[in-house]
C-alpha cells in the first residue's frame, strides 16, 4: 500500500505492492504537532475504494504469498528479525512518536523500548504451540490443526499507536495472517515507520497494508467482506459498530474500547505514598489512556491528606517540549480535545466539586504556546452522580470521592458502565484478594497502575469491550481450528451391507 507522506521533503511510504496511479488519493490530511500546533507531516486521506485495494492485495498475499505457507520456524525466525530491526531503529520511533503524539521522550521510550517483546513472545509461541490430539471410542485417530483466519484488519488510537499495533500485529503475522493497519488519522507516522522497517526485514510484499486517514477508511475496513477479524482500539460507540459490522458476517472481532477507572484507597496505607502512586495512574499519557486512574476513591480517614498530597504532586509536575528528557507530561492531543476536557472540568465545578489543583492552561516557552497543554487537575469533594465521575475524560483529570467502609468502596467502584481496569492500594494482603475479586473489570493492578507484559490479556468488560489483547489469547484468536478424524481400522467401511462394521454418533 502507498502511503504519501511529507515531512521536510515530500516523499512515498510503501509496504508491499505500490498502488497504482489511478488509486492516488485526492485528499490530504496534514499531521500536527500537539506540542507546537504545527503542521509536521502530510498523509493520504484514503477513501473506501483504497481500502478495497489494500485489503485485495492483502488477501491476494494471503492466498498465492509465501507467508501462510512458510514453516513455523521460518515465520519465527524473521518475526525475530523484525523484533531486531525494531531496536536498532528505536531512536528514531521514539522521536517521531514523542512529536506525533506529545508524549514526553522518557515516557515515550520505556514504552516503545518493550515493542520488540511482543514480536519475540509471539515468535517464542508459534515455536511452542502444541494441538490437541483428541480422545475416542473405536478405531479413530482425532487431531486439531490450527490454521490462519485470512485478511485481518487492527485499527489503532492516537494515544499508544506503535505499542498497541505491536500487541495484535505480532500475533496476527505469527499465525500466519496477513494485515491491513488503519492508524488514528492524527496519528500515522509511527505505524508507516514501521511497515518500511518490516518490509526491509523480510516482511513478504502485500502481508502488511497502511491505510491512513479517518472514519471513512475505518468503517470500510470494519465492513469489509474480505477481512477475517478485526482488532480495535478506541471509543466505546465506535467499538459497537464494528461489532455490528463483524456480526452480519460471522467475523471475529476484538475491542479494547473506554474506561473510567477506580482507584481504591484504603485507609491502611501512607497517603503520600498512595498519591505518588495514583499521580501516575492519572497524568501518565497526560491521562490520555482508556485504564488511566481517574476515579480514586479513598477512604475518609485518609481522604483530606491523600487529596492534599495529589495536589501537591500535581502541581510539581514540569509541563514543557516532549522532547526534551526533563519533561514530565505532555500535550493533549489536540485543541478540540484539551477544549473538551476543559468543559468538562467546569461542569464538574458547576456540579459541586472543588478544585484542589490545575485545571488551567500553562503559561510555557513561546515554541509552545500554540500546543495543546493542560495543567494536571485534581477534582475533590466529589460524588459518583457528577458527570466527571461518571464520563470518561481522556485528560489529566483526577477526580477523588471519599468512602466509609470496603462493602461502599467496592460498590462504588463497580457503578460504572466501563470495566476495564482498576486499581487498589492496601498492605492487607487478604483485603487486596478479596477486593480484587469483587471488582468487575478486565485487570486490577494492587500496589501499582498500568503495568503490563506480552504475556498478560489485556481487555475488559461491559462498555469497555470484548476479547483481549496479548497472551495466549490473542494469539490463539489470530487462527481457527480444524479437526480431522482419520479411521485406522484395516476392515473397510460398509454401513449399509449385511454386517454393520462401522459406528456412526
Amino acid at each position: 500500500m502507498t502511503t504519501l507522506i511529507s515531512m521536510s521533503t515530500p516523499t512515498r511510504v510503501t509496504t508491499g505492492t505500490p498502488t497504482p496511479a489511478a488509486d492516488s488519493p485526492s485528499a490530504v490530511r496534514d499531521i500536527v504537532n500537539p506540542s507546537t500546533g504545527e503542521v509536521i507531516a502530510t498523509v493520504a486521506e484514503d477513501s473506501a475504494a483504497a481500502v478495497d485495494s489494500a485489503v485485495a492485495r492483502a488477501r491476494a498475499a494471503f492466498e498465492s504469498g509465501p507467508w501462510p505457507q512458510l514453516t513455523r520456524s521460518e515465520r519465527g525466525r524473521l518475526l525475530l528479525r523484525m523484533a531486531d530491526a525494531i531496536e536498532a531503529a528505536a531512536e528514531r520511533l521514539y522521536t517521531l512518536e514523542a512529536q506525533n503524539n506529545g508524549r514526553p521522550i522518557t515516557e515515550t521510550r520505556a514504552q516503545l523500548s518493550r515493542v520488540p517483546e511482543w514480536f519475540r513472545y509471539n515468535a517464542g509461541l508459534l515455536a511452542t504451540q502444541r494441538t490437541a490430539v483428541l480422545p475416542g471410542d473405536g478405531p479413530y485417530l482425532t487431531y486439531q490443526q490450527r490454521l490462519p483466519l485470512g485478511v485481518c484488519g487492527i485499527i489503532t488510537p492516537f494515544n499508544h499507536p506503535m505499542l498497541i499495533l505491536a500487541r495484535s500485529l505480532s500475533a496476527a503475522l505469527a499465525n500466519g495472517n496477513t494485515v491491513v493497519v488503519k492508524p488514528s488519522e492524527l496519528t500515522p507516522l509511527t505505524t508507516l515507520a514501521l511497515a518500511e522497517i518490516l518490509t526491509e526485514a523480510g516482511l513478504p510484499d502485500g502481508v502488511l497494508g497502511v491505510v491512513t486517514g479517518g472514519r471513512t477508511a475505518g468503517e470500510r475496513l470494519t465492513q469489509h467482506p474480505d477481512i477475517a477479524k478485526i482488532t480495535l482500539t478506541g471509543g466505546t460507540e465506535a467499538g459497537r459498530a464494528a461489532a455490528v459490522a463483524t456480526a452480519s458476517r460471522f467475523a471475529r472481532v476484538t475491542a479494547e474500547l473506554g474506561g473510567k477507572t477506580p482507584i481504591l484507597v484504603f485507609d491502611d496505607v501512607d497517603p503520600v505514598v498512595a498519591a505518588e502512586g495514583a499521580a501516575f495512574a492519572a497524568f501518565v499519557a497526560a491521562g490520555q489512556s482508556c485504564v488511566a486512574g481517574s476515579r480514586f476513591l479513598v477512604h475518609r480517614a485518609i481522604y483530606d491528606a491523600f487529596v492534599d498530597a495529589l495536589a501537591a504532586r500535581a502541581r510539581a509536575i514540569r509541563l514543557g517540549d516532549p522532547a526534551l528528557p526533563t519533561t514530565q507530561m505532555g500535550p493533549l492531543i489536540s485543541a478540540t480535545q484539551r477544549d473538551k476536557v476543559r468543559a468538562l472540568i467546569e461542569t464538574g465545578l458547576a456540579q459541586g466539586a472543588r478544585l484542589a489543583a490545575g485545571g488551567g492552561v500553562p503559561v510555557l516557552e513561546p515554541h509552545l504556546s500554540a500546543g495543546f497543554f493542560l495543567e494536571p487537575t485534581v477534582l475533590c469533594e466529589a460524588a459518583m452522580d457528577m458527570t466527571v465521575a461518571s464520563t470518561e475524560i481522556f485528560g489529566p483529570v483526577a477526580v477523588v470521592i471519599p468512602f466509609d467502609d470496603e462493602a461502599e468502596a467496592v460498590r462504588l467502584a463497580n457503578d460504572n458502565r466501563y470495566g476495564l481496569g482498576a486499581g487498589v492500594w492496601t498492605t492487607d494482603v487478604a483485603r487486596a484478594h478479596r477486593v480484587a475479586e469483587q471488582i468487575v473489570a478486565g485487570m486490577v493492578w494492587v500496589n501499582d497502575h498500568h503495568r503490563l507484559e506480552p504475556s498478560l490479556p489485556w481487555g475488559g468488560v461491559k462498555e469497555s469491550g470484548m476479547g483481549k489483547d496479548a497472551g495466549t489469547e490473542s494469539f490463539d484468536d489470530f487462527s481457527w481450528i480444524k479437526t480431522v478424524v482419520v479411521r485406522t481400522a484395516a476392515e473397510p467401511v460398509d454401513w449399509y451391507g449385511d454386517q454393520q462394521t462401522s459406528r456412526l454418533n
